[in-house]
């Protein structure tokens, strides 16, 4: 059994910051990669950030130089630290784990950039 919680979302201004975190139920190193996805209203799922288990990190180009992926593998966590935020970063974060063929998912937490 995999889970993964999603925490820190919340509201705030265009410009400011947010972290969010992903709370795994088993060791993260057991997973190819551990990856933030995102939702906004009437869109499609999309990649944000990833980080392999070798460390290495991808970023959409939307994010790129204003997000930051990290992870604990001691605390079996993993972290979104997002900064200059827009308002067209609104939507519901995803955290997922992925392992060959296989994907967990986390529950989601909103994130709303509104002035």
């Amino acid at each position: 059994q995999v889970d993964l919680v999603e925490s820190g979302g919340g509201s705030v201004q265009p410009g400011g910051s947010l972290r969010l975190s992903c709370a795994a139920s088993v060791n993260i190193f057991n997973f190819n990669v551990m990856a933030w996805f995102r939702q906004a209203p009437g869109k499609q799922r999309e990649l944000v950030a990833s980080i392999n288990v070798g460390g290495r990190l991808s970023y959409a180009d939307s994010v790129m130089g204003r997000f930051t992926i990290s992870r604990d593998g001691a605390k079996k966590m993993v972290y979104l630290q997002m900064d200059s935020l827009k308002t067209k970063d609104t939507g519901i974060y995803y955290c997922r784990a992925q392992i060959v063929s296989r994907s967990y998912w986390g529950q989601g937490t909103q994130v709303t950039v509104s002035s």
